[in-house]
């Protein structure tokens, strides 16, 4: 018998201002950029949403019926959401961006996320259907990292674009890349 196999399509949501502006993301809606990056993405399908406005927009403009899904939420960056880089304290930003565990900001750390979008990966396994969940470039990082087995140290070197599809399989509980 073969196993059940298990398509993800995550899409990473459409530009924004806070994406241009290099400030850690709010609850901001999508750019007019962002808004004609997702002409090309229209569909006809049934989707998932993390439950951040940009990523509800990115799915709505592109034509998807989106349920939300909290565990698709963004990276919680704590006391710096809406803050542009240059107002992080340069000692903070550095602990956070070379230790995993580290939270300066007071949100959820890379290794927490890496967590979190792990436990929803495995309640995925057997689904045996198509999904596709519009989301973010961090938990889209954090999905390639349990898919790879790869350390968490590795989160900053996978670059996401606005409104890329990375694919993941799941055949037998174990999550593979397609590129």
């Amino acid at each position: 018998m073969t196993p059940a196999v298990t398509r993800l399509t995550l899409i990473s949501h459409a530009m924004t201002d806070a994406m241009a502006a290099r400030r850690f993301p709010a609850d901001e809606p999508l750019s007019d950029i962002g808004r004609r990056q997702v002409e090309r993405l229209r569909g006809d399908f049934s989707a998932l949403a993390a439950p951040e406005l940009r990523t509800r927009q990115t799915a709505e403009l592109s034509g998807l019926h989106a349920m939300i899904e909290p565990q698709l939420a963004d990276l919680d960056c704590g006391l710096w959401r809406g803050r542009g880089i240059p107002a992080i304290p340069p000692t903070d930003l550095q602990t956070w961006l070379t230790d995993p565990a580290a939270a300066p900001h007071g949100g959820e750390s890379v290794a927490d996320l890496t967590d979190r979008v792990a436990g929803w990966l495995k309640s995925q396994d057997g689904n045996m259907t198509s999904t596709v969940a519009v989301t973010h470039p961090a938990v889209i990082r954090a999905a390639i990292l349990v898919a790879l087995d790869a350390p968490p140290k590795s989160f900053w070197r996978i670059d996401i674009a606005p409104v890329s599809r990375t694919v993941l399989h799941c055949r037998a509980g174990a999550w593979t890349l397609r590129i």
